[in-house]
């Protein structure tokens, strides 16, 4: 029975792509963002390394297990293995433990609005690698996403040494890191494996060196000791973010424009700041509505074009 519905939201999505995307981009916004505040309560009992080697091991684990279950092929092209490679590395690895030891580093809200900045850099890159054209309107969008950075990077954050600057720093690097990957997984074109497959595999790639760094680096948790917050936050985060959301980012990729999936980032920071506001106690001072209000702004400036007049 779960497999028969399963197959036939696919075969809906498919048959209705404008609403299949529109769904996929507002599961994301919604997966992603709530992740945010989850994060955080888990990172009070768990180091950054453990916790990705705990999230990529399971997102490998059922994702693929998942693949097998409908009968779907596990073994990947070998033109592909690189690709896969690489971009789960910009996408996954480098995204995921850059946005742990932000967190770590200066406020969650924060942290998500800078990190969400990604749209801007993918604009960027796609200009480089892929050869798309930057307008006017994206020049102007790229404008309020640097001005939002200058926001929450301002004096106070210059004025406290390198030790302010080094959770912006680590989101920043996030965001970078995830919109390098995106691009690279556009100019890829056309993928021969399912996404869940890709996604299965590039978790269980990326979690090998997430766990030998568990192991050299960080004490093993005991989860006797661990908050009840803390295993609620991690099945949200296993099951919403690591699995769910990740394979339908890869769809939504892999089927609409970089311009068009990263429209699913606009929801994202207002969710995670929202959520970390409420769920963490964190304070909604001006620096951070108006650092929200302008990359808000940059994204919607960079995704929503004009249709041509005809």
């Amino acid at each position: 029975m779960a497999r028969f519905l399963v197959d036939r939201l696919i075969l809906t999505l498919a048959a209705r792509p404008l609403l299949g995307s529109m769904a996929l981009i507002l599961a994301i916004g919604l997966f992603w963002g709530g992740n945010w505040p989850a994060v955080r309560f888990i990172l009070r009992d768990l180091p950054p390394f453990t916790l990705r080697a705990i999230g990529f091991s399971a997102g490998a684990l059922v994702l693929l297990g998942w693949a097998r279950w409908r009968g779907l092929p596990l073994r990947v092209a070998a033109g592909e293995w690189s690709w896969l490679a690489v971009t789960g590395v910009f996408t996954i690895l480098g995204f995921n433990l850059a946005t742990a030891f932000a967190q770590l580093n200066m406020p969650t809200s924060q942290a998500a609005i800078i990190a969400f900045s990604m749209p801007c850099w993918a604009l960027l890159m796609a200009w480089g690698l892929l050869g798309q054209r930057i307008t006017r309107r994206q020049w102007w969008g790229l404008a309020f996403g640097q001005a939002g950075l200058l926001v929450l990077l301002g004096p106070a954050a210059l004025a406290a040494g390198r030790q302010g600057l080094v959770g912006p720093l680590f989101a920043l690097g996030a965001a970078i890191s995830w919109a390098l990957g995106t691009v690279l997984i556009k100019r890829r074109g056309t993928w021969q494996s399912h996404a869940v497959v890709i996604t299965g595999w590039q978790f269980g790639l990326c979690a090998i060196p997430m766990i030998v760094m568990m192991v050299v680096l960080e004490p093993m948790p005991r989860p006797s000791d661990w908050h009840n917050t803390t295993w609620l936050a991690l099945a949200y985060h296993l099951l919403f973010s690591i699995t769910i959301a990740q394979m339908l980012w890869f769809m939504n990729v892999n089927r609409l424009s970089i311009a068009q999936a990263t429209i699913s980032t606009l929801i994202i920071p207002t969710v995670g700041v929202s959520s970390s506001i409420l769920l963490l106690g964190e304070p909604l001072s001006a620096k951070v509505f108006i650092a929200l209000m302008l990359t808000l702004a940059a994204v919607a400036i960079v995704m929503l074009h004009r249709r041509p007049s005809t």
